[in-house]
């Protein structure tokens, strides 16, 4: 009987050990990566300043809803390739050899081997490491019949003289991911193929290596956007977010419940060319909307389905932090323009400008049981927080010289304080612009051959949407904060000094 009651009593006392660490398991954490998309893409960010919405985005606007969303978070610059880098690293671009960017598939990546990445990070917190979809942070391929040569070359012209076979050097599994699915520059240039391990993953049994021209891509109404180039045979575009979503949701599917697991998801959607799937997940995509533009920020609505209904459908959802953003503001196309929908949502400017529309993104963080749900945040937020946050989350302490521009976003998560950093340093695109934020004041700078100096100062608060009459940068009395703002730029970026903590 005794020995009865005591079975019985170590049995409670093992199931209540259970259920503690249960408790204390590290959540598995989920990062979304979006491609052009804008604030005004989501209708839940929308419908705050309009009735008038064109596309709905039921996911987007359910995940805002769970968690917290916040209005004043950037894109670390307008550009998607230099943003990819920073959002990895933690640093701003011109702590890489290209401070402007932006870097072709064959050119060297601007990651250092040095480098702490999101990969390593996550790694070194025991966590299974995958990434899906778009790199964007150069390569290292062999040159054609070398087994030693790392093949160099421009983006602007067609290359032929690549090994595209295999990534031999700086791809996701040398930056600390222990599988990955990856378009080495999206759907938008070469090489046209997809790699699985790094290896070349023939798209069907017809595949072989060969050159993907316009001439080609006209048998599928599709304009290349970049380059002709090398690519896989059977490169068809429409068909790119189905097969990443698919293997999103296998890999979920089939994760070591006893591990926590990070993925890294960046999405093909919204770059051009556009290309919806005719239909994803048994819900129709293509022509459901005005054009084709519109038809993938619904597609892209339709991947986050599936990734949190994969979630949810293995339990996991429960212990998953899911972090949701884009790499640089929208595209504001005349034709999408002309439907009434806005993809800069109030702000002024749009992909590659410095101006809000550029880089001010949706960002938006679910954590079911922590984070309160439909919460709005006005913290001032970049992507490159997303390194230091996930380092708060599971308690890795990271080293002084890296991820020098990323700040843990986890007390403003978990309403621990009202906000994190007061300034932050944004870069534009190809006009070569800079802002730097402190607080509501906005100053931007331009940089023009050998000189460096300050074209605008807005008051955000008063001044959202950034009209020119609200420009105060000839403004006397304001002389004292453009010139101290612009003096605290100058010797944070000339010394490199870290932003972080600022």
């Amino acid at each position: 009987m005794k020995n009865r009651l005591l079975i019985q009593l170590l049995s409670v006392v093992c199931c209540f050990n259970g259920l503690s660490q249960a408790k204390v398991q590290k959540p598995n954490i989920v990062v979304v990566l979006a491609d052009d998309i804008g604030l005004g893409d989501i209708s839940g960010y929308r419908k705050a300043h309009s009735k008038k919405i064109i596309v709905e985005t039921p996911q987007m606007d359910q995940l805002m809803k769970a968690g917290m969303s916040f209005t004043d978070a950037h894109s670390p610059t307008a550009l998607c390739a230099p943003s990819r880098y920073s959002i990895m690293t933690g640093n701003n671009t011109y702590h890489s050899y290209a401070p402007w960017g932006v870097w072709g598939s064959y050119q060297e990546s601007p990651i250092k081997k040095t480098d702490l990445t999101l990969g390593k990070l996550m790694k070194q917190a025991d966590y299974h490491t995958a990434f899906f979809g778009k790199w964007h942070m150069g390569g290292d391929w062999y040159r054609k019949g070398s087994t030693t040569e790392i093949y160099r070359g421009p983006r602007w012209k067609t290359q032929t003289d690549i090994d595209i076979n295999q990534i031999v050097g700086a791809g996701p599994q040398q930056n600390g991911f222990d599988y990955s699915l990856m378009f080495p520059a999206g759907i938008q240039d070469v090489p046209y193929a997809i790699y699985e391990n790094e290896k070349w993953m023939p798209l069907n049994d017809n595949s072989k290596i060969g050159l993907i021209t316009q001439e080609k891509m006209n048998a599928l109404k599709v304009k290349l956007d970049k380059d002709e180039g090398l690519g896989d045979t059977e490169w068809n575009p429409f068909k790119i977010g189905p097969l990443l979503a698919t293997k999103a949701v296998d890999y979920i599917n089939n994760v070591d419940k006893e591990k926590p697991f990070f993925m890294y998801y960046c999405t093909q959607a919204v770059h051009k060319p556009h290309t919806p799937s005719d239909s994803l997940n048994g819900k129709k995509v293509r022509g459901t909307n005005a054009n084709y533009h519109l038809d993938m920020i619904a597609e892209m609505d339709v991947q986050m389905n599936m990734l949190i209904t994969a979630l949810k459908k293995n339990k996991l959802y429960e212990n998953t932090v899911f972090i949701f953003t884009s790499d640089n503001g929208g595209l504001t196309f005349k034709e999408t323009m002309a439907t009434g929908h806005r993809p800069s949502d109030i702000y002024r400017g749009a992909k590659n400008q410095i101006y809000e529309g550029g880089h001010r993104v949706p960002f938006i963080v679910v954590w079911p049981e922590k984070i309160k749900p439909n919460t709005i945040s006005k913290t001032l937020v970049s992507g490159t927080d997303i390194l230091a946050t996930l380092a708060d989350i599971t308690n890795k302490k990271i080293p002084d010289n890296q991820a020098m521009d990323s700040s843990s976003l986890l007390p403003v998560l978990l309403k621990q304080e009202v906000d994190t950093r007061k300034v932050l340093m944004i870069q534009g695109g190809t006009g070569k612009e800079v802002a730097y934020r402190d607080q509501a004041w906005k100053l931007i700078i331009k940089y023009d051959k050998d000189e460096i100096k300050p074209i605008a100062l807005f008051n955000l608060d008063q001044s959202p949407s950034e009209k020119e009459e609200d420009n105060l940068i000839d403004r006397p009395k304001h002389k004292e904060r453009i010139d101290q703002m612009f003096t605290n730029y100058k010797k944070i970026r000339d010394t490199k000094t870290p932003s972080r903590d600022l």
